[in-house]
């Protein structure tokens, strides 16, 4: 069994084709404008670098961090051929440090749902560390709605020419456990089977706008997914801004 995003980065935006990636892309752009952030911007949890490049091409500098080795290669690779500028280094959120200090911070896509209840204070006060005064700190979460309605104990599937994607969901408590499995069609017509498991962990709203207080921020906005009503959306969405 293979760790999280081992195989999947390769076929990670492919597989989300129906997430509408630019109106969620749009949705960060227009509220950046919005608040008044600066142009200087940190993607905690960039994954393949999608909303990065979609932030360079509007007019930002991005870095992007994860701590996937194979999403950064990914994520290089896929700028490089969109000649897009991006700084990407590997860096975990529960301890990231930088000499740089940033206008803003974003977090889409369940980058905190792979921290245990335990290291959300830390990962917060390192978001406040790299953080100008008055920057913006606007991550997401899965929301407990989705994880223990939708997600947990369930079967997904995805079945296409070139990939097959299975995902076995399961309850735990505070997490659900996702294993899942990539049959990846190769040159010859043969397919290659892939297995790595997966660990969100459920974050109620309370315990993250207390976490966000003692880190030193101020919650702006706690919205649903693209700012829809959060009382029954698939994302929590917190604005922030360090005091």
């Amino acid at each position: 069994m293979h760790a999280a995003y081992d195989h999947l980065a390769e076929w990670f935006e492919y597989l989300n084709d129906d997430c509408d990636y630019p109106k969620w892309s749009q949705y960060f752009i227009d509220g950046l404008a919005r608040l008044g952030a600066g142009k200087c911007g940190l993607e905690m949890g960039c994954g393949s670098g999608r909303f990065c490049r979609a932030l360079t091409r509007a007019g930002y500098t991005m870095t992007g961090a994860d701590r996937s080795c194979a999403m950064l290669d990914a994520a290089q690779r896929r700028a490089a051929e969109e000649g897009v500028s991006v700084t990407f280094l590997q860096a975990d959120a529960a301890n990231f440090s930088s000499p740089v200090k940033f206008d803003f911070l974003i977090a889409p896509n369940d980058c905190y749902n792979y921290l245990p209840t335990a290291r959300i204070p830390a990962a917060f006060r390192h978001a406040a560390s790299v953080l100008k005064r008055g920057g913006i700190f606007w991550f997401d979460v899965s929301s407990e709605y989705k994880l223990r309605r939708k997600v947990a104990d369930n079967i997904f599937a995805d079945d296409r020419e070139d990939v097959t994607y299975l995902c076995f969901s399961k309850a735990e408590e505070d997490r659900v456990r996702l294993d899942v499995t990539l049959f990846v069609r190769g040159e010859d017509g043969r397919f290659t089977r892939y297995d790595e498991q997966h660990v969100q962990y459920i974050h109620t709203e309370e315990r993250l706008t207390r976490a966000l207080a003692e880190a030193g921020f101020e919650v702006l906005s706690a919205e649903g997914h693209l700012g829809e009503d959060k009382a029954e959306s698939d994302r929590l969405n917190l604005i922030c801004r360090k005091i």
